[in-house]
């Protein structure tokens, strides 16, 4: 496999744990993506339609600001892109990412955890935000328990 980054938002710790474990399997380097503003419990409440992540989520165009860019993403061939699923669909700072470096000729790998939810429309979603040349992979929806074994078998069955 080409060299490797496991990029990855985490607001409760849960994808945090899984792609450490995948980048664990495969010898990959790790990068954070940190919003500018952490979300509290109360933020990510998705029961109360005031709550930060529920009124970004309602807008499709929201981009959540950056704590940093500083991911060295031209010295990779291959991103895992690691998020939960919220509202059936990556949080909006996963394009947030995505359009503040330039992705062009790489192969993204999205992957992600939830408690139930698959990954909807979060595809077609994300692809806007990245140059036409990306070649997408649709991974897999993950417990954020699962073994570095079987994460390291996943990558094997990638088309890399």
């Amino acid at each position: 496999m080409s060299k490797a980054l496991v990029a990855f938002f985490s607001a409760s710790g849960s994808t945090r744990k899984l792609a450490n474990t995948l980048a664990e399997a495969i010898g990959a380097d790790t990068y954070e993506i940190k919003p500018e503003t952490r979300y509290t419990g109360k933020d990510l409440n998705w029961n109360d339609k005031q709550s930060r992540s529920s009124v970004e989520m309602d807008d499709i165009n929201s981009r959540p600001a950056l704590a940093d860019k500083s991911a060295q993403i031209a010295d990779y061939d291959t991103i895992f892109l690691g998020f939960p699923i919220w509202w059936y669909v990556a949080p909006h700072i996963i394009n947030s990412f995505l359009e503040s470096y330039d992705f062009a000729g790489k192969t993204i790998v999205i992957f992600a955890t939830s408690g139930g939810s698959g990954f909807g429309e979060t595809l077609n979603q994300l692809k806007p935000s990245c140059d036409a040349s990306v070649r997408w992979i649709q991974g897999q929806v993950f417990r954020s328990r699962t073994d570095k074994a079987t994460l390291a078998d996943w990558v094997k069955g990638l088309a890399l």
